[in-house]
């Protein structure tokens, strides 16, 4: 069975930013031991930000919309 893929997973940026947030998770064991909670978790979740906010601005209607989540991105 052949899955459809959202449009937003076809651009460079979403490729990019997926890969981004890989290399996040593989490198945050080079965090001293007291930022792995504080530090770490940040940079963590903005990582997965940047994807999460593509995925839910191409879902909107209007091009406004869009753009404001692409920006935050």
């Amino acid at each position: 069975m052949d899955e459809k893929k959202f449009s937003f997973e076809d651009l460079e940026v979403y490729k990019m930013a997926k890969i981004l947030v890989r290399d996040i998770y593989s490198l945050q064991h080079i965090f001293p031991k007291y930022e792995t909670y504080a530090l770490g978790d940040q940079v963590r979740r903005s990582a997965s930000s940047v994807t999460s906010n593509i995925a839910e601005g191409s879902g909107r209607s209007s091009f406004k919309e869009k753009a404001h989540f692409i920006e935050i991105a």
